[in-house]
């Protein structure tokens, strides 16, 4: 199992854990910056914050390929 799929296998079982995890992680680099680019940091919270509501994009699950077949990530 790589990484990514233990990411987001995390994200699918502590999806609070990770929404707080990336304000923290948002709010950090606003201070580190000074605030200079606190409008693509809170884009990016946004966009992360998305992801985790939709589960990783398929979690634990595996979700399906683009034909809707079972298996998520790369088509065989």
């Amino acid at each position: 199992m790589s990484i990514v799929d233990k990411v987001k296998q995390m994200l699918g079982q502590h999806p609070d854990k990770a929404r707080n995890t990336v304000d923290k992680s948002g709010d950090m680099i606003d201070r580190k910056t000074g605030g200079k680019h606190a409008d693509k940091v809170d884009k990016a919270q946004d966009k992360a914050g998305d992801y985790i509501d939709r589960g990783g994009e398929g979690g634990q699950t595996g979700g399906t390929h683009g034909d809707g077949t079972p298996g998520g990530g790369q088509p065989s």
